[in-house]
């Protein structure tokens, strides 16, 4: 294990995705900005549904969260050149996770995945060539790195796509109805709109992706197969990218290629006056057996986060319990209809809710479809209104629909949900069984 961990190889791989990966982090956080995503997500909103525990964590006041992305933006091309690499790669895997855990309704696994690369990345030595810092201090140049910084990658991976295939496994993604859902609207896409609402082509879409996240890491590996898996990969992520318009994800996803590709291939398209490291030096540092150990964790921890859904009464899909951090990806479409009742505890009276006076248009989909989110909007309301010198209870009667099936009650509307705690490892009772008409 020690062997296969530090042997030395050829850095060329990991160069060049510190290059790809700090102009991605740049495009995430200015196209946040160009795009409209900020002001929808973190500006118009009155509070942010941010990450339960981190309810401390919301946007900056007024127009302060723009200058917030363009600062990070200036951070990913800092990390692309290679300018005081490890301080510039924190400040970004801060700021990133930051604005991550402040706001749950423009939830996104490629957000979750960048969080974790990010702080990754401050620990690789990415910088050791074709950077300012090398150009600033040349001693610092290196053109080996340990083989874990590669394997660290392929792993993370393997557990990425393993989980997302797994999880396409039920009846709603098998039957296709899920992804004939998700393609209504697109219907209006020049060229392909047409298209996309075919039967065929949501079979297509469906299998496809199931052997594509279950055998893309495997097909990399083996170089036989390397060259047609690049192909299906580029294929795979750009219409991805074209139908969905999931930001940089698809993007990230072709930059990890780097890393199965032999070095000098990498190096003979992007790094063409940098000298191949053909030694085979074993250099084990003092520090071997903690980062050993640490590791091992951090990759049980995320062979577990997933699995933890199963823990849980009754399906994920209703009760979204587990479903976060777990690679579910685009797996399901859910419709609510919603109605907070505020009652107050000494008049007996009824207070009305209009969602428009509290929540935007998007976090109104939360606030009645995802039961973390009620519970946590019912909390904002008790807060808000106790701020006013009331005390009041709060009741919820939400209908949900999930895939296009018949709508069901997800919320018992006998618990006053503002005064419920909220439990991190235990199925909640206020969440009525998906069974329940």
């Amino acid at each position: 294990m020690t062997k296969f961990l530090f042997k030395h190889i050829d850095n060329s791989g990991l160069v060049v995705f510190r290059i790809f990966f700090g102009l991605l982090c740049f495009l995430e956080s200015v196209g946040a900005v160009i795009t409209g995503w900020v002001t929808r997500t973190l500006v118009e909103p009155k509070f942010t549904f941010s990450f339960i525990g981190f309810e401390w964590l919301q946007p900056l006041p007024g127009n302060w969260m723009y200058m917030y992305y363009i600062v990070m933006g200036v951070f990913g091309l800092l990390i692309m050149v290679g300018y005081k690499y490890r301080f510039s790669m924190l400040m970004f895997a801060f700021m990133w996770t930051a604005t991550y855990l402040m706001q749950k309704s423009s939830y996104n696994n490629h957000y979750y995945l960048l969080f974790i690369l990010s702080f990754l990345m401050v620990l690789l030595p990415a910088h050791r060539y074709a950077s300012v810092d090398v150009k600033l201090n040349p001693s610092l140049k290196r053109i080996s790195m340990p083989a874990w910084c590669k394997w660290f990658f392929v792993i993370q991976l393997f557990i990425l796509y393993t989980y997302a295939s797994i999880a396409k496994l039920y009846p709603d993604w098998l039957d296709t109805s899920v992804i004939a859902i998700l393609m209504q609207n697109k219907a209006s896409y020049p060229i392909i709109g047409d298209l996309l609402q075919q039967q065929s082509v949501h079979y297509m879409i469906a299998y496809g992706g199931i052997l594509f996240d279950g055998l893309i890491i495997p097909l990399l590996l083996f170089k036989p197969t390397r060259k047609y898996a690049f192909f299906a990969s580029i294929f795979f992520h750009l219409f991805n990218s074209i139908v969905f318009q999931i930001g940089i994800f698809p993007y990230l996803s072709l930059a990890f290629s780097l890393f199965f590709f032999d070095a000098k291939t990498i190096r003979n398209i992007f790094l063409k006056h940098k000298p191949f490291y053909e030694a085979d030096d074993l250099i084990v540092p003092n520090y071997s057996k903690p980062l050993v150990v640490v590791f091992s964790i951090y990759f049980i921890i995320h062979i577990a986060l997933p699995l933890r859904q199963y823990a849980f009464e009754d399906n994920v899909l209703w009760t979204e319990e587990g479903h976060r951090l777990s690679w579910r990806m685009m797996l399901r479409a859910k419709n609510g209809n919603v109605r907070y009742s505020v009652i107050d505890t000494e008049t007996k009276n009824a207070i009305a809710i209009k969602l428009d006076d509290y929540l935007t248009k998007k976090q109104q989909r939360g606030a009645s479809t995802k039961p973390d989110i009620i519970w946590q909007f019912a909390k904002h309301l008790k807060h808000n209104f106790a701020e006013q010198g009331q005390t009041v209870q709060v009741y919820v009667r939400a209908y949900v629909s999930v895939n296009g099936k018949p709508s069901k009650q997800l919320i018992d509307p006998t618990v006053d949900l503002a005064n419920e705690e909220w439990q991190h490892f235990k199925h909640h009772d206020w969440i009525l069984p998906s069974g329940k008409d």
